[in-house]
């Protein structure tokens, strides 16, 4: 039995229904923890090293080396069921959607670096809360908001589009199909 499989399995069958129609919010929302504890060891180890006068330009790349993560485990995993468009055309979008959500994330750590000056006048240790803060609790969330609306919306825009190429052998599977393909099954 999967990992997948068993967390399910211990779920009361009443949110087990829950977690079974919004399993693509919940995937999202597992890939989104996972880059940003990528995003977060590449911002940290940057922006405490060579890019210390810049965490701007350090969370620009470390946004932009999670986002590449992101599309691979979004596009195989979270929406591997989803799809509508041809893959280049998907991973423009998905990478345009993500660009706007990096200035998203970006722009608390922005407006307190530029317009607050607060680097002037804070030790390290209260830079790093903030910092943590303003691009890991604010930021994040406004771009995940942004970003699961628009790659659903936009990215990855009809729902079953996949089918036979998401693993189902089935070209129109039925929901109750598409439950037993996200859990693990065959």
């Amino acid at each position: 039995m999967s990992l997948v499989d068993q967390a399910v399995s211990r779920v009361p069958q009443p949110m087990r229904d829950v977690v079974l129609r919004h399993h693509e919010l919940i995937k999202f929302a597992i890939v989104g923890g996972t880059t940003m504890v990528f995003d977060l060891a590449i911002f940290y180890s940057l922006s405490l090293t060579i890019l210390e006068q810049k965490p701007v330009v350090a969370k620009i790349i470390s946004g932009v080396m999670a986002t590449i993560l992101s599309y691979i485990l979004n596009r195989e995993w979270s929406f591997k069921n989803r799809g509508g468009r041809e893959r280049h055309h998907e991973a423009l979008l998905f990478f345009t959607i993500s660009g706007i959500g990096v200035v998203i994330s970006a722009a608390p750590l922005f407006i307190a670096n530029n317009i607050f000056d607060i680097r002037a006048s804070a030790s390290l240790t209260t830079l790093v809360i903030v910092d943590f803060v303003l691009n890991y609790i604010i930021g994040n969330v406004l771009q995940m908001i942004f970003r699961f609306w628009a790659l659903r919306r936009f990215a990855f825009p009809e729902e079953n589009a996949r089918g036979a190429a998401a693993g189902s052998t089935d070209f129109d599977p039925t929901p109750e199909e598409l439950a037993e393909e996200e859990l693990g099954h065959s």
